[in-house]
């Protein structure tokens, strides 16, 4: 039985790559999502053969509640939360990980013997502790600060990184005395506290802005986590499915810093967005004056265009008005407008976030264009319309060293021949900083609710 068992769960790691795999195709991401899930599925089933499981009710009882709450969560959360969602899962995961690190440690102080432990599964049950606690309590203030529970602003003190240097210190020294040591109940409850804490000192001194990075790298956390307690069972499909996550994390984590022009030490240590300002974000009063524009003249300025091209933001999300931008290109494509999608990998609150928003509205996927294959193109567009985004279309980023956004990579929409920006005020994005898009010449602002402005110019174009 028990070669049995580790030969399914083998089989479901093998569908858990093949499936992040597909995921790599808008095509096949359906496939290779539910293929994952199956592979998750069948690990749970035959993890439940196990002679080794005592109750059964207790799990069965856990999976019931679960069901419930990933349901309702799943049905009832808006696409603007779903960075909230994310970090939730997250910090849910971690403390799951953390929970069986610290069964384990119960069972096997209580069993006695504690002389056929192994050295390397104390490490991993101190490992599991330590992640899973940080990734909990992180994504919690994480989770918080999106959805403005907490201060979005960074909350520091002086001495702080030193501060957490010294915790972190002391829980090395902790894990290295309870795995060389003595496997010690009081020392260990010590590092349980001190971990939770650490998990709530290392996010709250980022600022909301940095929140989307930090999630990724929580992310990464947990399925390092998932692992060290796979390491401490004994579970291949927890080793696998946990490097797997933690590695994915990462590279998301990567692609995050690297479209932000940050570094990952600079995230977590920079408090980026603890002052905010205009422009290059000195705290200088913005004295410069934006053009307005009415439906009308956008309308027609649309109709009679070659070519557009959308660049969706987190405004977009916020309005819900993938439907009507998808009703507009359609009319537009209909007069011989050729229409694409720009797609910034920061727009919105996480990478995809634009992508999944726009295939609601059955947008077709050849017409999005990643930042690097369309930014040539803009310089050959009509006009660009953009709606809700604002730090990554700011040119401040390529042409002001001393702004804060400085070297993050943009759409370069102010290269276009026009530019509609709709958006419902003047009001800075994430970075704290006024886009100066706004101000260029070719830019004519369109106020408003985004769905609302995106029906009125689908009402003009038709009457044309």
């Amino acid at each position: 039985m028990d070669l049995f068992i580790q030969y399914v769960y083998l089989a479901s790691a093998t569908m858990f790559i093949i499936g992040i795999k597909l995921l790599g195709s808008p095509t096949t991401a359906r496939r290779g999502n539910l293929l994952a899930a199956t592979a998750m599925l069948i690990a749970v089933i035959v993890t439940l053969v196990n002679r080794d499981v005592l109750n059964y009710g207790m799990i069965a009882t856990g999976i019931a509640i679960g069901t419930v709450i990933g349901a309702i969560m799943a049905r009832t959360i808006k696409m603007t939360a779903m960075p909230q969602m994310v970090a939730i899962f997250n910090g849910v995961g971690g403390g799951a990980a953390a929970l069986i690190a610290i069964s384990e440690f119960v069972r096997r102080v209580t069993e006695g013997d504690l002389s056929l432990v192994k050295q390397h599964e104390e490490i991993a049950i101190m490992l599991g502790t330590l992640i899973g606690l940080v990734t909990l309590t992180g994504s919690l203030v994480a989770f918080g600060k999106l959805q403005e529970v907490i201060t979005t602003r960074p909350i520091t003190f002086p001495l702080q990184n030193i501060a957490s240097g010294i915790m972190f210190a002391a829980i090395i020294g902790m894990i290295v005395y309870l795995v060389t040591v003595d496997f010690n109940e009081l020392v260990f409850y010590v590092l349980i506290g001190t971990s939770l804490l650490l998990g709530i000192q290392l996010v709250v001194p980022i600022g909301g802005a940095d929140m989307p990075v930090v999630i990724s790298l929580l992310n990464s956390y947990s399925g390092v986590a998932a692992a060290a307690a796979g390491f401490a069972l004994g579970n291949l499909a927890l080793i696998v499915s946990g490097a797997l996550v933690g590695a994915a994390g990462l590279i998301l984590t990567q692609i995050m810093t690297k479209a932000m022009n940050r570094s990952l030490v600079n995230v977590v240590f920079g408090t980026f967005g603890a002052t905010s300002g205009s422009g290059g974000g000195n705290g200088v009063v913005e004295t410069r004056t934006a053009k307005g524009a009415s439906a009308e003249d956008v309308a027609v300025m649309l109709a009679y265009a070659r070519s557009v091209i959308f660049v969706p933001g987190y405004g977009l999300a916020v309005a819900q008005a993938q439907h009507q931008v998808r009703e507009l290109a359609d009319l537009l494509e209909a007069q011989g407008v050729r229409v694409k999608y720009a797609i910034h990998p920061v727009a919105g609150r996480m990478p995809g976030h634009m992508n999944v928003l726009l295939a609601e509205a059955n947008v077709p996927y050849d017409v999005l264009y990643d930042l690097d294959d369309i930014n040539d193109d803009f310089k050959n567009a009509d006009v660009a319309v953009v709606i809700g985004a604002n730090d990554v279309t700011n040119p401040a980023a390529r042409d002001e060293p001393d702004s804060p956004v400085y070297g993050m990579p943009i759409l370069n929409v102010d290269q276009a021949q026009h530019v509609i920006v709709l958006k419902r005020s003047m009001s800075p994005g994430f970075a704290g900083i006024d886009n100066d898009l706004f101000f260029k010449e070719n830019t004519m602002m369109l106020f408003g609710d985004a769905r609302k402005s995106v029906t009125s110019l689908v009402t003009e174009v038709k009457s044309l």
